[in-house]
């Protein structure tokens, strides 16, 4: 067919569209046989119907409508078992945008959220709040709470958790981590009545996230979460995330990742510490957790009181070890190691206006979405460090030292802060990234978050010559920095030998 003749034939395709099209508006029987057509005005259909329910469903109203109810029954034995069936982490997806704060960035945010609605805060019929001085001790298995991951058959789902190198994104990941804690924190402090005492759960720190196995993104798994070990107002949750493959022959083979958060609570009105329910641990498996926990949070008192005791006498060789190379980088330039670099040439830097969307049911920005900013500028750090894609390979710390608002200026700042080169097969690139409020119009800005995650490279990359070079600081305060953060990591290792 000639060009000409090609002109003509679509010409008249294009035509005869259009008079379709104009036969339609006039009249109101004809109905389009393009599927594509139907199929759009389905769609906006079904938004307009659902859409007529969502404001009952707002977090911000007083009381909230019951969409799951996590249930907890009894064996024929007598036994507590949790019965209720894993969030469906897809279903936020088919469900039309609705106002929940922080949807728009992880559909099981708001699965969870949901989930939560009935938990929050209920106000009793009489109009009056559940007396907060009533404690009922629970068992692990009352809070227990677990999200499924559809991705093998939900393909919208996995397109909103994979990455450039078709892997899961890890940031969120773990912001959904946090939003399932906070979930499981509000499961345990539910009364025995169903409600929930009128009290302010916040993360506080996250101790620990591990990863076991890589994670694939096209296959199912599943978020566990449970209340492990409670203190007088803080308690402890650890999250599993499992994920069974053709290779895995047991339960501990499909183990993938572990997470310890730290949940605190906090009087509504004052602000101050308020107590919650007592936990009692019945397996040997609970109990077992509630001493590791018991363990950590012994170490973690014997810090503080170490940290304000000042102690840095012992420390004095070690620095002036540190900055022996550092001095070398600023004084003689020329001469310096070129297997070695700067701490403060390894420094990114994000800035954002923390806008109303990325807030929790709190009106606070909501934790997980900090962590998995600060995720992915550790990430993008350890990237443009190593000259290869990353690797996760644990978050080592993370302190939630002051809420960040809504208007709040963030300022994100990452280093590399040390390397690890024992093992050439798996070197290990430690970066810090510290959250600050900026009040600019105050002139004030201060840390409201500390993040300290671990990455390796790919053996891909160390087979085609990447090399990862040591980082040293060039300043007293840099120094110091480090020598924390290695006595931190050396300690976690050796409780987690002691316990194992």
């Amino acid at each position: 067919m000639n060009k000409p003749i090609k002109r003509l034939v679509f010409y008249n395709l294009r035509r005869t569209i259009n008079q379709s099209s104009s036969s339609s508006s006039k009249n109101p029987n004809f109905q389009s046989s393009t599927p594509n057509q139907s199929l759009y005005n389905e769609t906006i259909n079904t938004h307009s119907l659902n859409s007529t329910n969502i404001n009952t469903h707002l977090p911000n109203s007083t009381n909230f409508t019951q969409f799951r109810r996590f249930s907890s029954t009894k064996d024929d034995d007598g036994c507590e078992t949790d019965k209720s069936l894993p969030i469906d982490a897809g279903s936020s997806l088919r469900k039309p945008m609705s106002m929940y704060p922080g949807m728009y960035h992880s559909p099981v945010t708001n699965a969870l959220w949901e989930a939560r609605s009935k938990l929050f805060e209920q106000v009793s019929a009489d109009g009056q709040v559940t007396d907060d001085s009533e404690l009922f001790s629970k068992t692990p298995s009352w809070s227990r709470t677990g999200v499924q991951y559809k991705f093998s058959t939900d393909y919208s789902l996995r397109e909103q958790y994979r990455n450039p190198w078709n892997e899961i994104r890890m940031g969120k990941l773990v912001e959904d981590l946090d939003a399932l804690a906070g979930t499981v924190s509000y499961k345990h402090s539910c009364n025995g009545d169903g409600t929930t005492r009128p009290l302010l759960l916040v993360t506080a720190s996250v101790d620990r996230i591990v990863l076991k196995k890589p994670i694939r993104i096209d296959t199912d798994l599943k978020i566990v979460g449970a209340v492990t070990w409670v203190g007088r107002s803080s308690m402890e949750i650890q999250l599993e995330v499992i994920q069974s493959t053709e290779e895995t022959s047991s339960s501990t083979d499909s183990l993938a990742l572990v997470a310890n958060f730290t949940f605190v609570a906090r009087d509504t009105k004052t602000g101050k510490s308020a107590p919650v329910n007592p936990i009692l641990p019945e397996t040997e498996g609970e109990k077992l957790l509630w001493e590791e926990a018991e363990e950590r949070n012994k170490r973690k008192k014997e810090k503080r009181s170490e940290q304000k005791k000042n102690v840095h006498h012992n420390d004095e060789d070690r620095l002036n070890s540190l900055l022996a190379e550092g001095r070398i980088f600023c004084d003689m330039p020329a001469l310096a190691n070129r297997d070695s670099i700067l701490i403060k040439d390894t420094c990114h830097q994000n800035s954002l206006i923390c806008q109303p969307q990325q807030r929790n049911i709190h009106g606070r920005i909501f934790g997980g979405f900090l962590m998995r900013k600060a995720f992915e500028l550790a990430f993008s750090t350890a990237y443009n460090f190593a000259g290869a894609a990353p690797r996760f390979v644990e978050v080592d710390h993370v302190d939630f030292l002051k809420p960040v608002d809504v208007g709040n200026f963030l300022r994100l700042k990452s280093c590399v802060l040390f390397t690890e080169l024992d093992d050439p097969n798996q070197p290990l690139i430690n970066v810090e990234v510290i959250a600050h409020v900026t009040r600019p119009e105050l002139r004030q800005s201060e840390v409201s978050n500390k993040f300290y995650l671990t990455f390796t490279v790919r053996p891909e990359a160390l087979t085609d010559g990447v090399r990862i070079r040591n980082v040293v600081p060039a300043t007293e305060e840099e120094a110091r920095r480090v020598i924390e953060r290695v006595d931190a990591e050396k300690s976690a290792k050796s409780l987690i030998r002691k316990l194992h």
